[in-house]
């Protein structure tokens, strides 16, 4: 039995996670709040995760019952993600792969949630929807490799709602995207301008602008996502990243996915959010096949594209051969090459 420690913080959550074959044993993590109306700076938040990342590792290994000897390998997020908090979470992770004498495995953060989510829900060959603070993609996988069919350009929807919340100084904790969908369980640039004027004149109220601005943004990811699973001939979605364990969002989906007569999948805010299980996950999928990173190339990268990435060997996946139009479909072309 293969048993992975995963660590991850590429943003404002520390977590550390250990799985064994398929099985979280633990999944402890901390994050980083900031007062209304602030966002996270990368050398603030990389203090944070410092100050943090060891009281996290000892509740891992306690919560899981478990001793460094137990572990196989030690997982990291490689990126991508804001630096600072990423060399900070790299320099533990090989600090403590050279204490217990383990491997060490770099992993890609998007594809440690789409490998959390295929464990959580079972989904079997989905077509993934991967809505976070930093990302924001239609994903579908063939011929080995993961394809971005999508993507937004400027900025990722979790991080829309993240800046919107700021600018009407709704509360950071425990996240400014779930506020605001409580906020009436419930384009950000029209909304910057407009925001103040329509407040202080009484046109509307907060709630008011929280539901719009969700529900418009929630609409575009359900349609572009239909548009994916037509062209892939898909029967499931999958939701995955901090932004998908929104209720309303996975409403809408749940509804458009009725009406194509497919399935969807979701997990709640325990691994839709940033944490250290998905990456020891994607580790453990890497490792048991033979995949390790040398410590000469366990750097970082803030910019780390889903898209050229295998999904890790994972014999789990159908072995599709060909999608029709591989590769070019909705906003963009990104040949996994």
């Amino acid at each position: 039995m293969t048993v992975v420690i995963g660590f991850e913080g590429s943003a404002n959550k520390i977590g550390i996670g250990i799985v064994r074959d398929g099985e979280v044993l633990s999944n402890p993590r901390r994050t980083y709040i900031t007062p209304p109306g602030q966002g996270f700076l990368p050398s603030e938040t990389a203090k944070h995760h410092r100050g943090a990342i060891l009281t996290v590792l000892r509740e891992a290994l306690d919560e899981a019952g478990l001793k460094p000897a137990d572990i196989d390998c030690v997982a990291f997020t490689k990126g991508p993600g804001m630096g600072a908090p990423l060399v900070t979470v790299a320099l533990v992770a090989r600090t403590v792969a050279q204490l217990w004498g383990k491997p060490l495995v770099g992993v890609n953060h998007c594809i440690g949630h789409i490998e959390m989510g295929r464990l959580i829900t079972g989904a079997n060959n989905p077509t993934v929807l991967y809505v976070s603070g930093g990302n924001t993609q239609v994903i579908a996988y063939s011929e080995r490799r993961y394809r971005i069919f999508g993507e937004t350009i400027d900025i990722a929807v979790g991080n829309c709602l993240d800046r919107f919340a700021r600018v009407i100084k709704i509360s950071n904790d425990p996240s400014p995207g779930y506020n605001i969908e409580q906020m009436f369980i419930g384009m950000l640039y029209i909304y910057y301008d407009a925001a103040h004027k329509m407040l202080s004149s009484g046109q509307c109220t907060a709630e008011d602008l929280c539901f719009s601005l969700q529900e418009t943004v929630f609409s575009m990811l359900v349609e572009i996502t239909e548009r994916a699973m037509a062209h892939c001939g898909s029967q499931e979605v999958l939701i995955v990243g901090g932004v998908g364990c929104n209720l309303r969002l996975q409403e809408m989906m749940g509804v458009m996915c009725e009406e194509r007569g497919a399935r969807l999948f979701a997990t709640d805010e325990r691994f839709c959010i940033d944490n250290g299980a998905m990456i020891a996950q994607a580790g453990w999928e890497m490792f048991r096949v033979g995949q390790t990173t040398e410590l000469s190339d366990s750097w970082i990268t803030q910019r780390y594209r889903t898209s050229p990435h295998s999904a890790v060997k994972n014999v789990h996946w159908p072995d599709q051969e060909h999608l029709p139009g591989d590769g070019c479909v909705c906003v963009n072309n990104q040949e996994g090459t």
